[in-house]
């Protein structure tokens, strides 16, 4: 490491205004900065000591997104395996095939969105931020494995043009550049993104399982007649592919890449919630607005006939579609929510019951979870204005209430 750190200060001049490459600078600053730790010494006051930073928080959400990275490469690989029938499959080839199903997404998102953004701080003469790291690996865990990449390619770009670079980049987004970038792909190319036949890469010589389909249990949920017990259809073999609770919490069935498993959504809000990086008052919110609006919509549903989906109890509501992955990585991105704290208890409150809403009363779009929160994302800046506005107001009455008398 250290020849390449002296190879790296050798050429560096080159890329110094004033330089052959002083255009270039942002992508010598990136690679630099990426490698080793920057030398940038403050030297006006204040100081603030620090062990976090950008690149360490940045690297801290990596990290803690590798266990749905890791088992949504798993899961793409045996559910490939499982419906075409390959004999002798375990552990490792279930990865292998995941591998080779998950990593071109993953390489299409990086290189087309890191040159958008590359493009863009060369146009601006400002540095790469390291929060396209997390942007670029967001977005792949919400798609099927079954994706196209040139779609993939066409929805990063608008995810990171469109989300985040038209209003003057990292730290000034309105709206969650994943999402964005999903979003786009959602709407803009709907038979890749919905149906029952995209979760799983079935093989067009293949032996498929007889009576496989791909639906997921949002799917089976909004597709039930009204007035059914939802929970037994859910467990019917025959209608929900046998989606017990403990089995749509584990995730094993078919659906987004990073978005099925509970547990592994869970060991990444440990993370961050320990490492500092993560606002747990968001997460916990947003459980407390989904068990608030499924209650709401139970007891909405119980007089005659009723919506099936006004049935489904709240801890079916917390481990079905994306819900748990939404809440831990994507709502707690700390420049498009709220900042304050009480903004972020109101924030992650209306998260969670526009989710319920949204999956009740909008039968064509089951989810719900992508729609609630860039709703809150741009509703975010004012919920913050009204918190601290409430906050100056009562400091006034404080003052007013013990200002000494003349």
């Amino acid at each position: 490491m250290k020849f390449l750190q002296d190879q790296l200060e050798k050429v560096k001049p080159l890329f110094e205004p004033g330089g052959k490459l002083e255009k270039l600078y942002p992508l010598y600053e990136a690679t630099d900065t990426f490698l080793f730790t920057p030398a940038d010494e403050t030297l006006a006051a204040p100081h603030i000591r620090d062990a976090r930073e950008m690149k360490r928080t940045m690297i801290t959400v990596l990290i803690s997104m590798m266990p749905c990275v890791l088992f949504g490469i798993w899961k793409a690989g045996h559910q490939h395996n499982v419906v075409n029938q390959i004999a002798n499959t375990g552990f490792v080839e279930d990865m292998i095939q995941g591998s080779l199903l998950v990593l071109p997404i993953i390489v299409v998102s990086y290189a087309v969105g890191g040159a958008w953004e590359t493009l863009f701080a060369i146009v601006r003469k400002h540095e790469i931020n390291e929060g396209f790291l997390v942007t670029g690996m967001l977005f792949p865990l919400t798609l099927p494995p079954t994706i196209p990449l040139w779609e993939v390619a066409v929805g990063i770009s608008l995810g990171v043009v469109i989300g985040k670079e038209i209003f003057g980049g990292t730290g000034f987004n309105v709206l969650n550049p994943a999402l964005t970038a999903r979003a786009f792909v959602f709407f803009g190319t709907p038979k890749a993104m919905t149906g029952d036949g995209i979760w799983t890469s079935v093989l067009d010589n293949g032996q498929v399982i007889e009576g496989f389909t791909g639906a997921t249990p949002l799917a089976v949920v909004a597709q039930s007649p009204d007035s059914t017990n939802i929970i037994q259809t859910l467990q019917n073999s025959d209608f929900g592919e046998g989606f017990t609770w403990m089995r749509i919490f584990l995730g094993d069935f078919g659906g987004s890449i990073g978005e099925s498993s509970g547990p592994a959504c869970l060991i990444g809000a440990a993370i961050l919630i320990v490492s500092g990086v993560g606002s747990w008052r968001i997460m916990l919110s947003c459980v407390i607005g989904l068990a608030a609006g499924s209650y709401l919509m139970n007891a909405v549903g119980k007089s005659g006939d009723f919506i099936a989906f006004t049935q489904l109890s709240f801890h079916y509501h917390l481990v079905m579609g994306g819900f748990l992955f939404g809440a831990i990585f994507m709502a707690t991105d700390p420049v498009s929510g709220t900042a304050t704290n009480k903004g972020k208890w109101i924030y992650g409150f209306m998260i969670g019951l526009l989710v319920v809403l949204i999956r009740v009363a909008n039968p064509a779009y089951p989810e719900g979870v992508m729609l609630a929160i860039l709703f809150m994302n741009v509703m975010a800046p004012l919920i913050d204005h009204f918190v601290l506005q409430a906050h100056i107001k009562s400091r006034e009455r404080y003052l007013k209430r013990f200002k000494p008398h003349d």
